[in-house]
């Protein structure tokens, strides 16, 4: 059976083509992993789930992660585990520089999976002490998701 990512591969090229940077094989698979997503995944999620099916090393996903998100197409989330997660930006196009995600998260106390709350909120409004500049906004929400409930 063919995995649910590929499926997402053309759409995964059109947007690195977009960045204006260069079209590799391990960027497209891992943006067409991270697209057919529904929650949040770490780096050994995503290296385990596309060397099932080509070859890939783990270093080399670990790279196109820290490159999607500082292009602007995917952000981190820091788990309670403190590894890091990665997921979509909502609204593709994040300029370097911006606060990437504006939105709230989900992690599930029970299966562990963090979801991103992107209808929640479109823009978290808040005001910070005179001369404080946010770089990235961190709201997390703890229970069990719609899968364990």
């Amino acid at each position: 059976m063919k995995p649910a990512y590929l499926a997402q591969m053309p759409f995964a090229e059109k947007q690195i083509r977009a960045t204006g940077e260069r079209l590799t094989q391990p960027r497209v698979a891992v943006l067409a992993l991270l697209l057919a997503a529904d929650h949040a995944m770490a780096h050994q999620d995503v290296a385990t789930a596309i060397a099932a099916h080509q070859p890939i090393d783990r270093v080399t996903v670990y790279r196109v992660l820290e490159w999607l998100v500082e292009v602007g197409i995917a952000h981190r989330i820091a788990g309670d585990d403190r590894i890091w997660r990665f997921m979509l930006n909502h609204a593709h196009g994040a300029r370097k520089g911006d606060i990437k995600h504006q939105h709230a998260h989900f992690t599930c106390n029970r299966c562990g999976q963090t979801f991103c709350l992107n209808d929640l909120q479109t823009r978290l409004d808040f005001k910070l002490p005179q001369g404080f500049r946010p770089v990235e906004v961190d709201l997390k929400f703890r229970g069990a998701c719609a899968h364990c409930s």
